[in-house]
């Protein structure tokens, strides 16, 4: 099974058609189902931006992130902040809040980018927990404690509002697309190169030139910007928020999203968001036993797909040989 998914991976033809239908999917999704799973799906987009967040961080160079839900809450809350007090348009402040969420990162991952594996996951646990106590704590008045901000706008194009669960729907889409082709691009680029010789053998890939500190740092500001584009589509979608919805379960979740999808895989991230959204939902009638439900079934995917359920089909040299014209 597995030698057949990855010929299926290798073939462009098998790729695009793939591309192509799932295109196809989330156009039509929204006038086939019902508003509730559109909503559903909203937040499926949601976890996915969210996943491909981390993916570069802990996909591409192999660093352990578990607070990941900080940038999250970042970018959220730098919205909430300049919509309420500034009255500035929710869709004008989400390259901002891209840009401040990655300059939070820069400035608080700057000092411990040198930290290695568990030291370094420990750490951004911390930073998680430090983020969201601030946030309780309200500091200078402005993040508005327990309660949270409330009152944010819905997102404006032109004099259109978006505010019905399908326009919800099709923006979080058309964003989670672009990231995707993007970050793809990314892969096959010299950074993204780079980044794989890092998480393969960090010192080897320093032995040989490549930046190693520099590129680290990338990532982390990378995907904490993603990550602040998530939040604004949250803030804009809740028109409130509040330290509640930024706990360290929720930078579990995202982890969960990027192992059992396969680490560095974009398509990956997509179906680990799919299980991790969609089991709640499917299992809600038997509430009490839901999480049993949802945690044996992760455990089984671990079992019998370590590497997840769609891994990234990592280059070999006979490829890159082809790829380059040497026989």
């Amino acid at each position: 099974m597995r030698d057949t998914l990855a010929k299926l991976q290798g073939k462009p033809s098998v790729r695009r058609a793939a591309v192509a239908a799932a295109v196809a999917v989330v156009i039509v999704f929204p006038f086939v189902t019902s508003r509730y799973w559109v909503d559903v799906a909203f937040y499926l987009g949601l976890y996915t931006l969210l996943g491909l967040s981390l993916n570069v961080i802990l996909g591409e160079v192999g660093l352990f992130n578990l607070g990941h839900a900080a940038f999250w809450a970042f970018g959220a809350y730098t919205t909430a902040i300049l919509n309420t007090r500034f009255d500035i348009p929710v869709l004008v402040l989400l390259p901002v809040s891209a840009l401040a969420t990655a300059g939070f990162a820069w400035l608080v991952t700057s000092p411990i980018i040198h930290l290695r594996g568990d030291y370094l996951c420990i750490v951004t646990i911390a930073l998680g927990e430090i983020v969201r106590l601030t946030l309780n704590n309200d500091p200078g008045g402005i993040t508005g404690g327990p309660n949270g901000i409330f009152g944010i706008d819905r997102p404006r194009i032109g004099p259109l509002v978006i505010n019905t669960p399908t326009e919800f729907y099709f923006l979080v889409w058309v964003i989670v697309i672009l990231c995707a082709w993007a970050l793809l691009r990314l892969q096959n680029s010299r950074i993204g190169r780079a980044w794989n010789y890092i998480r393969e053998d960090e010192l080897a890939a320093e032995a040989m030139g490549v930046d190693v500190r520099s590129l680290k740092l990338l990532a982390f500001i990378l995907g904490a910007g993603l990550a602040g584009v998530a939040g604004n589509l949250y803030a804009a979608k809740m028109m409130v928020v509040s330290p509640e919805s930024f706990v360290f379960l929720e930078s579990t979740i995202i982890f969960m999203i990027v192992l059992i999808g396969g680490m560095g895989s974009v398509p990956g991230t997509f179906l680990g968001a799919l299980v991790v959204s969609l089991f709640p939902e499917l299992f809600r009638p038997l509430a009490q036993y839901r999480m049993l439900i949802f945690g044996a079934a992760l455990v089984a995917v671990m079992y019998f797909r370590p590497a997840g359920i769609w891994p990234r089909r990592r280059a070999t040299f006979r490829s890159l040989r082809k790829e380059t014209g040497k026989a």
